[in-house]
């Protein structure tokens, strides 16, 4: 399940806290957002990289990933769809859904080897994929983005079922058919990310993480589409070696196995499992991270999972999220302690193998400040050392926004036709990451809003 968090577009907050005062120079810019937006930009297919971690904390990874949910229920067997997995699309999908979606099923045959296919007309689906208007969909579960749930073929079936253990992953011997639901009414980007995450978790593990740097099954929402990591997690799933109905011991005296010949790469000496994280932090980081409770509170939330997790001892990617989303909340009565709390992030980020795409969102932070001040050459290094992991993990909202940053950079510098193509390129980007022109508009007004006016303007 994706949860629903503060979205990425309302990090439009975070930037115009940075923002300094109305100027002419701001006022024509925003002007000319008004001429006709370029065409939406689309990413190509491109192959995700292999994990880092060795085989022996793969291993713990997909047995925490596999036998238990995200609310710590246990489940007491592996399960699995036998044979050809065949999936079917549902709704009112926009042309960008269903070319995500087979895009996405290309992916999963050449990097995870699963047998999947969209059905065909009237035959019977092993997924369903069904696509609602969001109101209708948190209606049913307002915590959530998008879903997915067992034993249910469509909207219909799971409104009657919704209440009973038939729709409990944890009674399952084996995997049917599921259903994913997810909206249709948001960003090409929001919708391509529910229909990753959620098709990933009818195919296999049903846990999310978040101490996981490189995978969807996780609720930090850093990565939005499959990575290395996640393929490899569907293609153990699939193994010939498991089976439907083996219990976590069994799959814990095959893995070692699996993954020798799977990720051969992986068979090195390194640093154990992790160990799981309490429920005490996840809980302080969903109650700062949620739609509920007053600014004053979720900042007070995203202090205390700080504190645990420096008491902790931690100095991974659960400390560096826990100062994230501290900064994020303080920016607007804390300038100063979200500068030094997103400063912090980055250096873990970046102390880390695995965690570009995390340091890309704290770079975009960083830039807010650097351009507001005028520093034009400090924030075109901030931009340009993240754009090819934001590129690699096909984030458009957060490519764009980079992008409209570098744009306002090079205006600093009198680069004008520069920034003009960068602008160009960053709209295209914003209407797959932001969706509707006046959200795409309100991003690169708030983006021109950073940028002190130019000498002799």
């Amino acid at each position: 399940m994706r949860l629903r968090a503060i979205p990425f577009a309302a990090l439009t907050l975070a930037l115009a806290a940075c923002a300094p005062g109305p100027s002419a120079d701001i006022a024509a810019r925003q002007v000319s957002n008004a001429a006709p937006l370029p065409a939406m930009r689309s990413f190509s297919t491109v192959s995700s990289s292999p994990s880092v971690r060795t085989n022996r904390q793969l291993a713990g990874d997909f047995l925490e990933l596999t036998f238990e949910l995200e609310s710590g229920r246990e489940i007491p067997r592996l399960t699995r769809f036998d044979g050809e997995i065949t999936l079917e699309l549902r709704g009112e999908a926009s042309q960008s859904v269903r070319r995500d979606l087979d895009r996405l099923i290309a992916r999963l045959k050449r990097e995870a080897g699963l047998p999947v296919r969209l059905a065909r007309t009237g035959e019977a689906a092993s997924i369903v994929v069904e696509v609602l208007p969001r109101k209708e969909l948190q209606r049913a579960v307002p915590q959530a983005a998008c879903f997915v749930v067992p034993r249910v073929r469509g909207w219909e079936e799971f409104r009657k079922a919704r209440r009973s253990g038939k729709v409990d992953w944890t009674t399952l011997y084996e995997r049917e058919v599921a259903s994913v639901f997810l909206p249709g009414d948001v960003s090409p980007q929001e919708a391509r990310d529910c229909l990753h995450e959620e098709i990933a978790q009818a195919l296999g593990p049903l846990n999310d993480l978040y101490r996981l740097p490189d995978s969807v099954f996780n609720d930090d929402n850093f990565h939005t589409v499959l990575t290395g990591f996640d393929m490899l997690m569907l293609r153990v799933t699939y193994d010939r070696a498991l089976a439907n109905g083996m219990g976590r011991e069994q799959v814990a005296a095959a893995l070692p196995g699996i993954l020798a010949r799977l990720n051969p790469r992986g068979e090195r000496a390194g640093p154990p499992p992790a160990q799981p994280t309490p429920h005490i932090w996840v809980e302080a980081i969903e109650n700062a991270l949620g739609p509920r409770g007053t600014p004053g509170f979720r900042r007070a939330q995203a202090r205390r999972a700080v504190d645990l997790a420096g008491a902790a001892g931690w100095n991974d990617t659960r400390m560096a999220f826990s100062l994230y989303a501290y900064g994020r909340l303080a920016l607007n009565t804390a300038p100063d302690q979200a500068l030094s709390a997103f400063v912090e992030a980055s250096n873990i980020y970046h102390s880390l193998p695995d965690t570009q795409v995390q340091a890309a969102h704290v770079a975009m932070q960083l830039g807010a400040f650097s351009l507001s001040a005028g520093e034009a050459n400090a924030t075109l290094r901030l931009v340009e050392s993240n754009l090819a992991a934001v590129r690699q993990a096909e984030n458009a909202a957060l490519l764009s926004t980079l992008l409209m940053m570098r744009a306002e950079a090079l205006e600093l510098l009198g680069r004008s036709s520069e920034a003009a193509a960068q602008r160009n390129e960053a709209l295209g980007w914003a209407r797959y990451g932001f969706g509707s022109d006046s959200l795409v508009r309100e991003r690169a007004s708030e983006i021109a809003a950073l940028a002190p006016v130019r000498a002799g303007l």
